[in-house]
């Protein structure tokens, strides 16, 4: 049996931030770094970029063989998580491999929500959460005419618009009634649908499917109230969630994640989770929440890392903020803190149907707590800070709302110091 100091299960960000950081403070307790992926370590994010050839799989690694032999590294990919067992230290994988640990990170990430759509296992369908996926659905995209894709999240709607871009007939389908629903409001997908509308794809929202099956085409697709769609393409991206079996019968907490305390421990005292997999502290109230976003992933990787190495400057995690930055047919969309506008808080709206410019701000006390737009510049990075230090803006609301970027860096001129 293998054993280690520190041992990291899974292998984007969240698990490359856990790793710098124990380096940091220890830069010779061993440590290994396994995960399910064949691959190097690679962000999800980069995905749609492979499909649509802007990002070729050779160039997309975040790191190399030479970096983890030069930081004392045990690499090992192709390697799946089956079971931990906390009582002897152990984890257990699918090869039949023990690992031994003193400290354990968690950041094993999400895998496909799969919805239990009657039909869908007779049917060949693909998902985006991978790079073999990706690979996968870049080859079938050049010989596809008539696609469809379910789910108007992230994930579909890049999928969506390199659909449309290669010449096929795209439809996406989302049980909502509208699309990006958990990154914008209905007025701001408006905009974003009127593009997709524009360049030739259909969109049908507040509509389920009920059924799936083979055709001569590919799969035929029914619908709920009635009607069917043919289609020799399918995606399926209804969002992603944390696959959580290996951690049955191990005293671990989990909900719908991996529950975590301010420095990403668990209710193990040597156990800690980070990332896609692990339910943290909202900052927005006194719950806890699910961020799957990959700055939240990176902050969360980086508390962990120093937790385990016993790092002195660790500071506690703040919360879950969402940030999202989304890009189609050459415009951008962006999507900072919650949309939610509370009691006492107040709403700025700035909107230009001409030009497709969109702008919400949403502040409580005079503190900023959302900001979403479309076709409008400002730093996502800057915005999400303000909102993480609580800053007063009490006498630059109005201002903010005219000139986002330029106040927003003003701000940070004078804070991040």
């Amino acid at each position: 049996m293998d054993g280690t100091r520190y041992l990291v299960v899974g292998s984007s960000h969240a698990a490359l931030e856990a790793v710098t950081a124990i380096r940091m403070q220890d830069p010779d307790g061993s440590l290994s770094l396994i995960t399910r992926d064949s691959h190097l370590p690679y962000s999800p994010t980069v995905l749609p970029y492979v499909v649509s050839g802007r990002s070729v799989p050779e160039r997309i690694f975040l790191r190399n063989e030479e970096f983890f032999a030069k930081h004392h590294v045990v690499y090992r990919p192709g390697q799946t998580l089956v079971s931990v067992h906390p009582q002897s230290n152990t984890a257990h994988f699918a090869d039949g491999s023990e690992v031994r640990y003193e400290k354990l990170l968690l950041a094993t990430g999400a895998a496909p929500a799969i919805p239990p759509i009657p039909g869908l296992d007779k049917v060949r369908y693909h998902v985006l959460r991978t790079l073999d996926d990706a690979l996968k659905l870049k080859s079938a995209i050049g010989a596809s005419r008539h696609a469809i894709v379910l789910g108007g999240g992230l994930v579909g709607m890049h999928a969506a618009e390199n659909l449309v871009k290669s010449g096929a007939n795209v439809t996406i389908i989302e049980m909502q009634d509208q699309v990006l629903g958990a990154y914008f409001d209905r007025q701001a997908a408006t905009f974003i649908e009127r593009a997709f509308i524009e360049h030739g794809a259909r969109i049908i929202t507040g509509r389920r499917v009920v059924g799936l099956a083979p055709s001569a085409q590919g799969v035929a697709v029914s619908l709920e109230g009635g009607g069917s769609l043919e289609t020799d393409l399918l995606l399926v991206a209804t969002g992603v969630k944390p696959d959580l079996r290996y951690l049955t019968d191990s005293g671990v907490n989990c909900a719908s994640g991996i529950i975590v305390n301010n420095d990403m421990g668990t209710n193990i005292g040597n156990i800690w989770a980070a990332g896609d997999c692990a339910q943290a502290k909202d900052f927005y109230n006194e719950g806890t929440t699910m961020n799957a976003i990959l700055p939240d992933a990176t902050e969360q990787g980086r508390i962990a890392g120093m937790a385990m190495a016993g790092d002195p400057s660790r500071k506690d995690y703040l919360g879950g903020v969402p940030l999202n930055t989304y890009h189609f047919f050459g415009r951008h969309a962006i999507s900072v803190g919650t949309g939610v506008v509370p009691t006492g808080g107040t709403e700025r709206l700035r909107v230009d149907e001409e030009t497709g410019r969109y702008l919400r701000v949403i502040f409580q006390d005079g503190r900023l707590l959302g900001i979403f737009g479309i076709g409008e510049f400002f730093d996502s990075g800057v915005m999400w800070q303000l909102i993480l230090r609580r800053v007063d803006m009490t006498d630059s609301i109005e201002r903010l709302v005219a000139d986002p970027l330029t106040i927003g860096r003003e701000f940070m001129s004078r804070l991040w110091r």
